[in-house]
């Protein structure tokens, strides 16, 4: 089955669809994803170029089955289509949050929140503590909490 993304002249995803293989394949049996978009205009009312495909097994541009990564992420309801980096990327968490094309996912302006030290991970482990970094958009900075229950 082929999955394509239906996407609003902004970008914007609004449907994803399953397609039958059979209406993507072309004269050669080969799916191919014009064969996909126009069968979907045809089907559906829509302008074939808002049709795009998507890989329901990426996200974060790795394919979960060892396969070639497609497009960054299976794209969902709310996602935006890039067409100059060939991804479709999540809402944005935080608005001083950049792209990191290699992964297809969003970062920090400073990088990954710090890793707990052994013993905040010893006591997570052993609930006695639930130590977490969470972004903190205002100082821009990592800040550490336990959330013990």
């Amino acid at each position: 089955m082929a999955h394509f993304a239906k996407i609003s002249e902004e970008n914007e995803v609004l449907q994803v669809l399953i397609v039958d293989d059979k209406d993507v394949l072309n004269s050669e049996g080969v799916e191919t994803e014009s064969v996909g978009q126009q069968y979907l205009e045809t089907h559906n009312n829509w302008p074939a170029n808002l049709w795009i495909q998507t890989s329901y097994n990426t996200l974060m541009n790795t394919h979960a089955l060892g396969g070639t990564p497609f497009r960054g992420n299976y794209a969902g309801i709310g996602y935006e289509w890039d067409a100059e980096n060939n991804i479709f990327w999540n809402e944005k968490p935080y608005a001083s949050w950049v792209k990191d094309l290699a992964t297809a996912s969003w970062k920090s302006p400073i990088g990954d929140a710090p890793a707990l030290t052994a013993e905040q991970e010893a006591q997570r482990t052993a609930g006695t503590n639930m130590w977490y970094y969470s972004w903190n958009e205002d100082n821009q900075s990592w800040d550490l909490t336990d959330h013990t229950a």
